[in-house]
């Protein structure tokens, strides 16, 4: 039963290394980045909501963005573990993702910070625009998504790291290597932490 969370910033490759990771450890991602594209593209009442916050490069408020995990951490498949991708953003969440967990008695493993430059970032974005299309990718809208990360998410990985659950990972360089160091450096930490308890 592992439970895992994955914090990066936008265009750190969070997503990609999200999948691979879920799969090593044969638990289901949660990605919050996809609930809200495939409820934007459904144009549902949540999606028209959140879309207003997404086209401007802001963060979906706690109160929809919380909704949404806590109904996904009821279903069946996340119960023997996940990876939790896009949440928590904030320190409420923080305390909300608390609750969630210790309301069945679970807690999380580790956390898994992405650590990339910020200038690599850009540039990563700039291709990911002209490659996928994506309309929220403007360079706008991307620094601000950044400086909302910086200033919003940087409490969320000093709360993790309060807590000796936070693993960082360099995230810059090939993917599959960056693969490789996560795995590497979750299993050591959970090896390490089980050896400590």
């Amino acid at each position: 039963m592992t439970r895992l969370l994955i914090i990066g910033p936008p265009g750190s490759g969070k997503g990609t290394q999200a999948e691979h990771l879920a799969r090593h450890f044969g638990i289901p991602g949660v990605s919050t980045g996809e609930i809200f594209r495939s409820n934007v593209s459904r144009q549902t009442e949540l999606g028209n909501e959140a879309a207003k916050y997404l086209d401007d490069g802001d963060f979906v408020p706690d109160r929809l963005t919380n909704a949404l995990v806590q109904d996904r951490l009821l279903a069946a498949d996340v119960q023997a573990g996940f990876l939790l991708d896009g949440y928590p953003r904030t320190a409420p969440q923080v305390v909300e993702l608390d609750n969630m967990l210790a309301s069945k008695g679970h807690g999380i493993d580790a956390v898994i910070e992405l650590r990339v430059p910020d200038s690599e970032l850009e540039q990563r974005m700039l291709r990911r625009a002209q490659d996928e299309g994506r309309r929220d990718d403007t360079v706008d809208v991307f620094r601000r998504r950044l400086d909302l990360y910086h200033r919003e998410t940087h409490e969320v990985v000093s709360v993790y790291a309060g807590r000796g659950l936070l693993v960082p990972v360099n995230g810059s360089g090939d993917p599959g290597g960056i693969t490789k160091m996560a795995i590497a450096a979750v299993e050591r930490f959970i090896d390490e932490k089980g050896e400590r308890a």
